[in-house]
């Protein structure tokens, strides 16, 4: 063989040399990097969930589909409002959402026992440089929150201690105080939390001894905010003085607690639909602060239930203590429908009833302590 010969022999090998390296499905290197993993270690959740007070926090692994390649930041989004994830370096490995519970789209649904915040995780992938072709498919992962409805306090300090949501027991001396919207002939739970003006809120406080001495519940007061925070503003107080429903003192509003009551560790009260002015959201949340007393123990000054005679504008008691805040809602306030088709207590439409979309992805549900306090 001759010179030309060897070298031609020579170019071959490093041609067919080269090509055996070369990635087959024709990525380029860069801008889309490849993630260095130890396969020692196991790898980390592909999207992780934090249920906090109130906040969302997810965070996503950029090497979304655990193949190594890291997809763009800009491309995952939360929520159907496309929310985009909090702003980071372009070399981190994860993409990160920090949002409030009621942002971005998350919807609510209340059952007889939990809160549950669903929202949806988007990931849409950028067209690539060759619009025929594509190299990835989308994703939409449903991410769940679950909260508690019930506070759990201690009957000795009067403060609220928490109990794990998946491990709730009622134990001696361990009381649990709910606060429930009620159908109109209050015979079952109101499943819908949205209302137009003009209807009546029918509102039943609850709280279960277990095996603690018969007890009488009383509400101290209450107060509607527009945000789940009882210190927010605006504010309006719809039971104040130590138990007094103050909502109830004007001609033309129809609050009122229910006497006689059901049972002593019951209390029903109705509130009339009311929204705040000049607030741009239509939601409200009632806060109120529940507590008890022995059951053979004379109602005070500091412990009643009292209504308004509107003709003598004072307050008539009709009724001690362990004690907590529990929160309702949000409650969803609309104009009066003019469509027609709805029935009074029990709206057409319910804005926390809307499923989300179903995504190919299975589900995160987390368990964490009520977001009230």
């Amino acid at each position: 063989m001759g010179l030309q010969g060897r070298l031609q022999a020579v170019l071959l090998f490093w041609v067919v040399w080269e090509g055996c390296f070369a990635d087959p499905r024709g990525f380029p290197a860069s801008p889309f990097p490849w993630a260095q993993r130890d396969l020692r270690q196991t790898p980390p959740p592909a999207v992780a969930v934090r249920c906090e007070e109130a906040l969302l926090a997810v965070t996503v692994q950029r090497d979304l589909f655990g193949t190594g390649r890291l997809v763009r930041a800009e491309d995952v989004t939360l929520g159907l409002a496309a929310c985009p994830p909090v702003a980071s370096d372009p070399m981190d490995t994860t993409v990160n959402f920090e949002i409030g519970l009621h942002e971005c789209g998350t919807e609510l649904q209340m059952t007889s026992d939990s809160l549950i915040y669903r929202t949806v995780l988007y990931y849409t992938p950028s067209p690539a440089r060759n619009p025929l072709i594509m190299r990835t498919n989308p994703v939409s992962i449903p991410i769940e929150c679950r909260y508690p409805r019930k506070d759990n306090v201690s009957s000795r300090a009067i403060q609220p201690t928490w109990i794990p949501f998946h491990s709730t027991l009622w134990v001696e001396e361990r009381l649990g105080f709910s606060l429930r919207l009620m159908a109109d002939d209050w015979s079952m739970e109101r499943s819908s939390l949205s209302f137009q003006l003009g209807e009546t809120l029918h509102i039943q406080a609850d709280v279960q001894t277990g095996h603690h001495v018969p007890l009488r519940l009383f509400i101290d007061h209450c107060v509607a905010t527009p945000r789940p925070v009882k210190t927010s503003t605006p504010q309006y107080r719809i039971i104040d003085f130590n138990g007094c429903l103050v909502d109830g003192r004007w001609d033309e509003v129809s609050s009122a607690f229910l006497s006689p009551r059901p049972q002593q560790d019951t209390l029903r009260f109705t509130v009339d639909v009311f929204r705040f002015a000049g607030e741009l959201g239509n939601q409200i949340f009632i806060t109120c602060h529940l507590k008890v007393t022995a059951v053979d123990q004379t109602p005070d000054a500091l412990n009643k239930a009292c209504s308004y005679d509107r003709v003598l504008y004072a307050g008539l008691s009709t009724e001690r203590e362990t004690e907590a805040d529990v929160v309702l809602g949000p409650l969803i306030i609309s104009d009066v429908s003019t469509n027609g088709g709805g029935s009074p207590g029990q709206p057409k439409e319910s804005a926390t009833e809307s499923p989300l979309g179903k995504g190919p992805a299975s589900s995160i549900m987390l368990h964490h302590p009520s977001p009230t306090t």
